[in-house]
């Protein structure tokens, strides 16, 4: 596949750029290079990771201690694409959060309404972060809110990603699923793979979603997101579908290209 024609990429971070082992951040062989080649191309890129227990200045700092260079501005997440969520759907109430306090505190500063009281009735959505822990008081009080019509939102409804020493699971996913079995709401996913993800990409880097590559190694999720707006589509197979058959998965949510590592995109570009 030849790439010169698209104007802009959507890279993932984990499984893809780097891999995680406890504390430490391993880049993956290539991941500097094909940086650079993209930049040195003039084109633009972003990285969408769906984590979100902090800003998206904390991952960009994280990536740079680890020898990955990215500006703040080059980070994307789920904090991100809810505050566009909620301005395309104009939802004007407060929002009850489950995450850490970093995560609060950069919502409050872009201006999401969290809710800080104990008055439940103007609660406009349920927003499940990266819940630092599990309080039963608290998720009653959540499912009593989406039961009055509060939509239940959440970063990631994946149940693990790539980690170096195997799958990290999700606790925004477990506790966004004890929401949704008490309340029997749909959870609607605002990070990886939704609209508002796509969206926030798109406005970001200013270019329309056809126009983009979406790289990643997680199909339901990273080739997911680009199929949604007709951008071009590599999995790389470092990652949560690296034993995927492809022979299994439906024409519509196949890649468009599949490379064994992100190395392999350096000839691509």
């Amino acid at each position: 596949m030849r790439l010169e024609d698209v104007r802009a990429f959507v890279l993932d971070i984990d499984g893809t750029l780097v891999h995680r082992a406890g504390a430490e951040v391993r880049v993956q062989p290539g991941a500097f290079d094909v940086l650079s080649k993209i930049r040195a191309s003039g084109r633009r890129l972003v990285l969408f990771t769906n984590g979100s227990h902090a800003g998206p200045e904390v991952f960009a700092a994280g990536l740079r201690a680890a020898g990955l260079p990215v500006a703040d501005d080059e980070l994307l997440t789920p904090l991100c694409s809810i505050q566009t969520y909620l301005r395309t759907r104009r939802h004007d109430g407060s929002v009850l959060l489950f995450g850490t306090e970093a995560a609060r505190e950069y919502l409050v500063r872009a201006g999401v309404r969290i809710l800080a009281g104990e008055d439940e009735s103007g609660i406009a959505a349920v927003f499940v972060a990266h819940p630092a822990v599990a309080d039963f008081d608290e998720l009653e009080r959540a499912a009593r809110a989406v039961l009055r019509g509060a939509r239940l939102l959440t970063g990631s409804y994946a149940p693990a990603y790539a980690g170096a020493n195997g799958p990290i699971f999700s606790r925004g996913a477990m506790l966004t699923a004890a929401i949704a079995k008490a309340t029997g709401a749909r959870p609607v996913v605002v990070g990886k793979p939704s609209r508002a993800a796509l969206q926030t990409a798109s406005d970001h880097l200013g270019v329309p979603p056809e126009e983009l590559a979406v790289i990643g190694d997680d199909i339901g999720m990273d080739i997911a997101l680009g199929r949604l707006g007709g951008a071009r589509t590599i999995l790389v197979r470092t990652g949560i579908s690296s034993d995927v058959a492809l022979d299994d998965v439906s024409e519509r949510h196949r890649p468009d290209a599949v490379v064994g590592s992100i190395a392999e995109l350096l000839n691509w570009l």
